[in-house]
């Protein structure tokens, strides 16, 4: 086994991105291995058969295949910045919203862009239920600038990803539609150093040949 985890990720996947943003954040290092859904690693589908990224092993063997789990176990080792204690609220609230913002908004996102992946989905009425869902968030951001205080903490780091989805899969849209303090939100967060490390380089697909590519890099 090598001494650091072994991550692997798709650069693009919204799950991979908030399991990256806490690794950079915690100051973990991990060996990264970027996958190609088509043709995933034999050896990720050995230790996760789910088939999912991220997924990360540590050095003693242990496997965390959950995006949301993966964050806690980072930042409960090393949190300078504070995402577990946020301003206002406590973790417990935090957890509840992600859970809350990953169930609802997550099933009308995918039904959106994905339409025709889901039979009789239709995406104008999964994107208004999107949108309504988002109101939850603007109404937090009204009390303070993010949504658990006056700096960003767990919540906000663990949500923006799918935001970003949401609002790329038809940006004008977003634009005219989408709470404004939550499109403020969402651009203050895609303009953070953080965001700039797990998103700014294209990483190439591993193979097993590759020398070891390390996240963040040093």
């Amino acid at each position: 086994m090598p001494s650091e985890p072994l991550l692997y990720s798709f650069r693009r996947c919204p799950y991979a991105m908030r399991a990256r943003l806490a690794l950079v954040a915690s100051n973990t290092t991990c060996q990264l291995r970027e996958i190609v859904l088509r043709d995933k690693p034999a050896h990720m589908l050995e230790i996760s058969p789910k088939g999912t990224v991220p997924v990360i092993q540590l050095a003693d063997g242990t496997v965390i295949e959950e995006s949301l789990d993966i964050m806690l176990w980072a930042l409960r080792r090393n949190d300078p910045q504070g995402w577990l204690t946020p301003e206002e609220g406590a973790l417990d609230e935090m957890l509840a919203l992600i859970v809350e913002m990953d169930g609802p908004f997550k099933h009308h996102l995918d039904r959106y862009k994905y339409a025709t992946r889901y039979e009789g989905a239709d995406p104008d009425t999964h994107y208004a239920a999107a949108i309504q869902e988002l109101g939850k968030l603007e109404q937090r951001l009204e009390a303070s600038s993010y949504l658990f205080g006056g700096r960003p903490a767990l919540a906000d780091q663990a949500l923006f990803p799918f935001v970003r989805q949401f609002c790329n899969a038809d940006k004008e849209r977003f634009t005219i539609s989408a709470p404004k303090r939550v499109q403020q939100w969402l651009e203050d967060r895609m303009g953070t150093p953080e965001f700039a490390q797990v998103f700014g380089t294209k990483w190439k697909p591993w193979k097993p040949e590759d020398p070891i590519t390390y996240f963040p890099a040093g």
